[in-house]
């Protein structure tokens, strides 16, 4: 399809909620499990027992954040969609919060006290989830447009509400600069090239960013997709879960099998499934998700309504 006539939202949002459904009913399995009960279609069960085509937080929140760029950005009504869907299940799939991290849980509390979005989220090391890159990729609509500096300033606005220390707000930030390239139509392998030049130059301007960039050495000092399986995490750590998206995306050919290695690493299987889905759906398209994984995904009346208001 031409990238000009390209619905970006329609393909992400179906690109995170099919990896993040795909991986519900096995999060927290183990990989050595999967290798011998492997993830191969659309599933129910688990242990939060969810029926199939159910999404979890990642996705809720991923559509939160699609309606505010819908309905006009702003932090406060981002903030206020946060506490309606912790509060009420709103943009759940099933009227129920089944789960949320401990660092997202309390930043919501904070925002239900009246404490400012941009002050609302954890800033200490061990608040470094993958919460705030789970549902980033939608920012992706806002940033094409303007310069690196405004771009970091609103990818750290919309992390910091739930994830204000640095590494997430980078992690998120490495992300959604992969994903504005593949929106340019450049190949993965090109952009993983020139994100290992343009990261780490824009982040050393600033010291206080600067000193991150360690904990992204096989990210920006390495070839990732060169490693073996046993060396790529799949845990709730932010840094893991980029490593892991990253990596799927770079070592297969299609959406499918992108979430499916994904899923199939255990762990944090519906965020890594999320992520992960989230740049394959930009980089191989819609139509190139299974269709009998888009079936059964529930609310997708819901779904294609915030899809085509934007496109309109």
């Amino acid at each position: 399809m031409d990238r000009v006539t390209r619905n970006y939202l329609k393909d992400i949002l179906y690109g995170v909620c099919v990896g993040d459904a795909l991986g519900v009913p096995v999060e927290f399995e183990s990989r050595e499990y999967l290798k011998n009960n492997p993830v191969t279609k659309m599933g129910s069960g688990g242990v939060h027992d969810q029926g199939i085509g159910v999404w979890s937080d990642d996705s809720s929140l991923t559509f939160c954040l699609a309606e505010s760029i819908v309905e006009g950005y702003d932090i406060h009504r981002l903030a206020s969609k946060f506490i309606k869907w912790k509060n009420e299940g709103y943009w759940t799939a099933t009227g129920e919060v089944f789960d949320i991290g401990n660092t997202t849980r309390q930043s919501i509390i904070n925002l239900s006290k009246g404490v400012h979005p941009n002050l609302a989220g954890g800033q200490n090391e061990i608040d470094n989830g993958n919460g705030s890159l789970m549902r980033i990729l939608p920012l992706a609509l806002l940033l094409k447009d303007l310069s690196i500096e405004k771009r970091f300033d609103l990818v750290k606005e919309a992390s910091s509400i739930t994830h204000a220390h640095n590494r997430s707000v980078i992690s998120c930030f490495y992300y959604l600069e992969f994903a504005l390239q593949l929106m340019e139509g450049k190949d993965k392998f090109e952009i993983y090239e020139n994100l290992k030049k343009t990261v780490p130059e824009f982040l050393n301007s600033n010291k206080i960013y600067s000193v991150e960039l360690p904990h992204f050495d096989r990210l920006i000092n390495g070839n990732i997709y060169e490693l073996n399986e046993n060396l790529i995490q799949s845990g709730g750590y932010v840094i893991q879960t980029l490593e892991a998206s990253i990596w799927c995306l770079l070592t297969t050919d299609t959406y499918e099998d992108a979430v499916l290695k994904a899923v199939n690493l255990g762990g944090d299987t519906d965020t890594t499934g999320a992520v992960t889905g989230g740049l394959a759906g930009l980089f191989y398209g819609y139509a190139a998700i299974p269709k009998s994984w888009i079936l059964p995904i529930l609310e997708k009346e819901k779904i294609d309504e915030l899809i085509y208001i934007l496109k309109d």
